[in-house]
């Protein structure tokens, strides 16, 4: 599987890639489609809306996110960043600290705004965390990527449904046996008629629910039991 393109990237990228990638062919095979459907570099920024399934699933999308060709800026939680070496790789690879429930919160948009609006490819999982619902469906999903939206109007929402990272946690791990991980990217939404509206709570939630329900759509498909 060659990427589809290939900006360039610096030493801590060139890190996290040397390590995600054999880890991820040990622990998964790979059974991804749609990756054609990310915009290119040159269409300027993007927004990847993820779904969470567990804590390995980010290992797998930053591999997805490269091999579409994008070099991934995850939004991660702030107290990450405080980790010995973590930290340091987080910060050198401009990843984006999420500040909940601070004064700082406010920081943690105007950083992603900062990357998009420079051409990244930010990614987010709108639930804010691994899902809690029993049958591990996509949650509703926090209005946080909205307001991304509307101060981004011109930026791609790439949706992704993604399954299988979960399995070596919830199920019984054999030795060499990999898990299947699926991941479908959805064509990039159509938000234009979002912009220019207000950051009303009613405007935030309409974007959000339709940004989630393509989301969870595509984690069906993914699931094989179709889209719903």
């Amino acid at each position: 599987m060659s990427r589809l393109h290939k900006p360039k990237a610096g030493f801590w990228i060139r890190l996290c890639v040397a390590v995600l990638y054999p880890l991820d062919a040990v622990l998964f095979r790979l059974r991804w489609r749609g990756l054609d459907k990310v915009p290119p570099p040159q269409a300027g920024g993007v927004m990847y809306a993820i779904n969470h399934t567990s804590h390995l699933d980010t290992i797998l999308m930053a591999r997805f996110v490269w091999q579409t060709g994008r070099i991934p800026r995850f939004m991660i939680k702030d107290g990450v960043f405080d980790v010995p070496f973590i930290g340091r790789v987080m910060r050198g690879a401009k990843q984006i600290p999420v500040h909940r429930g601070t004064a700082d919160a406010a920081n943690s948009l105007s950083d992603a705004v900062t990357a998009l609006n420079e051409g990244e490819a930010v990614i987010i999982y709108p639930e804010g965390r691994i899902t809690r619902d029993p049958d591990q469906w996509p949650m509703p999903g926090k209005t946080g990527i909205a307001r991304l939206v509307l101060q981004c109007p011109d930026v791609k929402v790439v949706p992704v449904g993604q399954w299988g990272a979960q399995q070596p946690l919830t199920q019984k791990w054999r030795l060499f046996t990999r898990r299947t991980s699926t991941v479908i990217v959805g064509d990039p939404l159509d938000l234009s008629r979002f912009a220019g509206s207000p950051a009303a709570a009613g405007v935030l939630r309409e974007i959000t629910d339709v940004i989630m329900a393509e989301v969870r759509a595509l984690v069906a498909e993914a699931r094989g039991t179709g889209r719903d």
